[in-house]
This record gives structure tokens, sequence and C-alpha cells, in this order.
């Protein structure tokens, strides 16, 4: 990358408010880019499709999951071990590997292009820990973790616009679509690549108050681990069971909405997650004025016990009739996703600062990540042969109460884990 030190100097110079405006909004766009190589396909419904009695898109979703959580396999260890000299061009590269895979998947005749789709998730699965390297170690984590990970929520819903607007006023086919879509984002993702290579390192100010951040070694992976193991599984259960759910909802958002009397408005599958994102923006927001780490772990485990609850009862609430289609999936996916968000930004960087453990939240978020997409791409197979007559709204609603429970069983037991093992060592 090209750099500039006076940017640099600019803005590191006694500018905290602005370095964090500008950190925030271009690692925002930088990673609503990488789901412009990834997203956008979800759109495309695929009518009337099998292959080996799954149908078609089920096998795309499950084919780029298949690869983004081998992706995530693989970025335990290179994220966690990656040097910050090799970021930039990392990040870039794995945005054009996707791209050229939406090539194949466009020039390749049905259903053989579906291996195009795997292709396209391999690397795609490491970029959330390359953005979030820029992020991590800060005074200001909280605040900037909690624009990054809303952007999961925005972000989608933006490439599904973008990829129903290809397809409903430029005509263009179902194939082409994901592949010109990401040659709409590549642009945006170069500069705000070059951008984040400028903002300063966290000061020595903020390696004081968070635990120092640094590479690891495969024997201090495994030590880390080792120390906390009971608890990563705990948490990376949880994780499991919201990624699931979460995925359901996204990879087949047009399919519900279809199903809930919204069907052809493809503004809605934007608008809608707005007033989503903005409610756990405020959430993940407040742990800012949290100074305490060890409070802060209660507080999200609180916030991810209540999330399960909303679901589940917003669910049953618009079954009754008592809440609109809309309201429920506003309140639901508040609901889902601040959990969601709490685990991919703040809950691993509060766990090691609570602890005072060095490392890097990129290892443990990835073995949590790893896991989750593997169940989810279980579930879809599962909906294919074990729920094939339920409609997509139907089986995310039975998703929505199952999940509930097993996050309450698990949010309550993680909690007690790490309370008693903070406490044993800090008598």
């Amino acid at each position: 990358m090209v750099h500039s030190p006076a940017l640099k100097r600019h803005l590191g110079h006694n500018r905290p408010l602005q370095l964090v405006v500008v950190t925030a909004t271009t690692a925002f766009l930088a990673y609503c880019s990488i789901y412009g190589f990834r997203k956008p396909f979800t759109a495309a419904s695929f009518d009337g499709r099998e292959f080996a009695g799954v149908q078609y898109k089920i096998l795309l979703v499950v084919a780029q999951v298949t690869g983004y959580a081998l992706s995530k396999f693989i970025g335990i260890g290179v994220i966690a071990g990656l040097g910050v000299q090799h970021r930039a061009r990392l990040l870039v590269g794995v945005a054009l590997i996707a791209e050229a895979a939406l090539f194949g998947f466009a020039t390749t005749p049905y259903p053989w292009n579906i291996m195009w789709m795997f292709v396209n998730g391999l690397p795609l699965g490491m970029a959330w820990g390359l953005v979030f390297s820029y992020l991590e170690g800060r005074r200001t984590t909280d605040i900037l973790a909690s624009v990054l990970c809303v952007n999961f929520i925005i972000s989608s819903g933006i490439s599904k616009t973008t990829g129903r607007w290809l397809i409903s006023s430029c005509h263009v086919q179902e194939e082409w679509m994901p592949f010109i879509a990401g040659l709409i984002f590549l642009p945006v993702l170069a500069v705000c690549v070059w951008i984040l290579e400028h903002v300063p390192p966290p000061s020595e100010e903020d390696r004081d108050s968070r635990s120092e951040r640094f590479t690891m070694s495969k024997q201090e992976q495994g030590a880390l681990f080792s120390r906390f193991a009971p608890g990563i599984i705990l948490l990376a259960g949880i994780y499991l069971v919201l990624t699931v759910v979460r995925d359901v909802r996204d990879n087949f958002a047009v399919e519900i909405w279809s199903d809930l009397g919204f069907g052809g408005q493809p503004a809605l599958l934007t608008t809608a997650e707005i007033p989503v994102a903005l409610a756990c923006l405020a959430g993940i927001a407040s742990m800012a004025g949290i100074s305490r780490h060890y409070r802060a772990l209660g507080v999200i485990h609180v916030m991810t016990i209540g999330g399960a609850l909303i679901l589940a009862l917003s669910t049953y609430l618009s079954e009754t009739g008592e809440i609109s289609p809309l309201s429920w999936m506003i309140i639901s996916g508040s609901g889902l996703f601040l959990p969601y968000l709490l685990f991919n930004g703040v809950l691993f960087d509060r766990l090691l600062a609570a602890f005072k453990e060095p490392g890097n939240v990129g290892f443990l978020m990835y073995i949590a990540d790893s896991t989750g997409y593997l169940g989810s791409a279980a579930v879809l197979f599962w909906k294919n042969f074990g729920a094939r007559q339920q409609s997509w709204l139907e089986y995310y609603r039975v998703l929505c109460y199952g999940s509930s429970v097993i996050i309450l069983l698990l949010g309550i037991a993680s909690w007690f884990y790490l309370s008693n093992k903070y406490h044993s060592e800090n008598r």
C-alpha cells in the first residue's frame, strides 16, 4: 500500500474524536464492501432448480458457508499470527479472489457453478479479523466495534437490495448479478483499506487500559484455550446458535418477507434493518461507559440472555397477532443481533482485558466463528430433508423458539464459570 506520513500525523496528532470518527466510518465502509462480494447472490431466488434432491439455493448457501467456515478454521492460526505489515495486501487479496470466484460462477454452467460459491466463501472468512485488527486494543474499541458490528445488519441489507435492483431494474441475469455487484463494491474497499493503513496504532494509554495485543504462536494459542476451555466452549455454543438463526434470517430474507406478504419490495431488505441496527448500536455503544471489564462481561451476558427472551416473546406475540409482521421482524431482529454483535466485537476484547490476558481477539473469535458456520450448514440440510414442507417463515419461527432456550441455558452456565474463575484469581 502507498503510505502518507502526513495523513497519519494528521489523524494521530491531538485529534482523538476525529480519529474515532474516521476509523469507525472507514472500517464500516470496508466491511460493507466485503459484504458486496458475499451476500448479493442471496437476493436471487433461483426458483425451480434442484440438484441431487436439494434445492439449488440451499446448495449455494451451504457451499459458501462451508468455504467460509473452513476459512475461519484457517483464520484461527493466520489472523492470530498475522503481522500488521501484511494485512492490507491480504484484505484486498481476499476480495479479489472472491470476485474472481463470482466470475467463475457466472460463466460455469448450472449446476457445476456451485463449486465457485465454495471458492467465494473460502477467502472471505478472514476479512472480519483483518478489519477488526485495525480497531482492537484501544480505549475506544467498544465504540469502534459497535459501529463495525452493526455493519452485519445494514451491509447485508444493502448488498441484497443491490442484488434485487440489478435483477429487477437493470435486468441482470441471476448468475451474473453477484459478479456485477462485486465490481460496484471493489473500488470502495480499496480506498477504505488505504485509509485504515494510515490510522495510528494503539497508544501507550491504550495499552495500559487494555491488555497488549500481539501475534500468537501455536503454543500461546493452545495455552490461552486451555486456560479458558470451559468458558470458550460455552460461549462458542451460544455463538453457534446465534449464527444458525441469523444465517437463516439473512440468507433467506427474500423468502421470509415474501411469506409475510411483503414480496416485491426490495428496499425493505435494507430499511427494515435500520431500526434493528440503531437499537443494537445503542446497546453496544453503552458498553463504552463501563470501565470495569469484569462488570462489562456481566452486562454482556445479561444482554445475551435478554436478547434470547425478546426473540422468543416477540415470535409468540407475532403468532397470536399482538404485533404486526413488520414489528416482529424488527423486534426479533434486535433480540437476535444484539448478542450476535456483542460476540463479534466486544465480548472477547473485554474477556482478555478482564483477565489481563495478552493475545488478540481474532484467535478466540475464529474459534467461535468456525463452529458457528458449520452448524449453520447442518441446519440448512435439515431444512431440506427433515422440514421440507415447512416454509422458510415457519422454519425461522421454530428456530427462534429453540435457540432462545439453548442460549438461556448456555448463557447462565458461561457466566457462572467466568465469574467463579475471576473471583478465584482476584482474591
